[in-house]
């Protein structure tokens, strides 16, 4: 199966938009950039497209097999069922990891630890135990992103607008008025903490509805391919639960790719919560590179409805279109 979904097809209304030619600045493994001084911009750039929002369109030939691009997460969280397994940051695996004040969260290194310095002496100070039996008995993952998001604002590690670039989707009143308990939960657990009501002044509703609208249809569900035999054992065994990743988290360049049951790119995560795109086959100079949200490999008519159901949007690919 692959080992790529998708919360859902993001909505085309937006508050933000980017310009039409978004062009990029992170860094590829190309074959030009491995002699040179330093690496060079990824062969891409993001535009509208005519029917599905933005999406990532090639610059140059790319041929298959090449990285395109690496990403590093805007946010990203362990689920609960691996938060003692992995990095509280990388989601690497950690059987001899860095815990700290003997905490159940460890750091498979010094420099993860470091890096999470910030949000992390935020949330360290909190009872989370509420907040997170209301996630764990609704099979909730995404108010975990938002609680880091929340306590990296805090930390100043991020703007609480962070994420308004992303495109969102569309959330009912009903659906709102469902977010209100546990954001309460969320805002008791840092008041708790000596939080203050002015550093607490960006945590409103209006914020964390926002917020999750956006990571519901951007977040990536983090299963790694890299580790041991004993490892992917535990994977295998994990996959019958209900939290089979270990974790989830959003990105902001990744989160541009448009889907295609066909799909021309591939995301990967080795060993940790960096992302790496890859070329499945010749892309040719203004292609547009897509992805796959779902396991490719079920028929149109399973594709059609989970994609429907789950993702809000009729797939209207070469390879549904032809009926395959």
């Amino acid at each position: 199966m692959l080992a790529l979904l998708r919360s859902g097809h993001r909505c085309f209304h937006q508050s933000k938009q980017l310009p039409a030619c978004y062009h990029l600045s992170s860094t590829a493994g190309t074959a030009d950039s491995r002699h040179a001084s330093r690496p060079s911009p990824p062969p891409i750039q993001v535009l509208l497209t005519e029917s599905a929002g933005r999406g990532v369109f090639a610059t140059r030939n790319i041929e298959p097999g090449e990285l395109i691009h690496t990403a590093k997460p805007i946010v990203s969280h362990p689920s609960l069922s691996s938060v003692n397994k992995v990095c509280y940051f990388c989601l690497k695996t950690t059987p001899n990891g860095f815990h700290i004040d003997q905490q159940k969260e460890s750091f498979c290194s010094e420099e993860c630890r470091e890096q999470a310095k910030g949000f992390y002496e935020v949330e360290k100070k909190a009872d989370w135990s509420a907040f997170v039996d209301h996630c764990r008995s609704r099979a909730l993952k995404y108010p975990l992103l938002a609680k880091r998001l929340a306590c990296m604002v805090i930390s100043g590690m991020t703007s609480a607008e962070g994420l308004d670039v992303l495109q969102p989707a569309l959330l009912s009143a009903e659906m709102i008025s469902l977010m209100e308990e546990e954001l309460g939960l969320l805002r008791d657990a840092l008041k708790g903490a000596g939080m203050t009501t002015e550093q607490l002044t960006f945590l409103t509703i209006e914020w964390y509805a926002g917020v999750l609208a956006r990571i519901r249809i951007n977040a990536f569900r983090i299963e790694l391919a890299g580790g041991s035999y004993e490892d992917l054992l535990a994977l295998a065994a994990a996959s019958v639960e209900s939290e089979a990743a270990v974790g989830n988290a959003v990105y902001m360049l990744p989160s541009f790719y448009n889907h295609d049951c066909d799909p021309n790119t591939h995301i990967v995560w080795v060993e940790n919560v960096e992302a790496r795109l890859k070329a499945l086959r010749d892309i040719k100079a203004g292609e547009e590179l897509r992805i796959c949200y779902i396991d490719a490999s079920m028929s149109r008519d399973a594709r059609q409805n989970i994609l429907s159901n789950g993702f809000g949007f009729e797939c209207r690919c070469a390879r549904c279109m032809s009926n395959d």
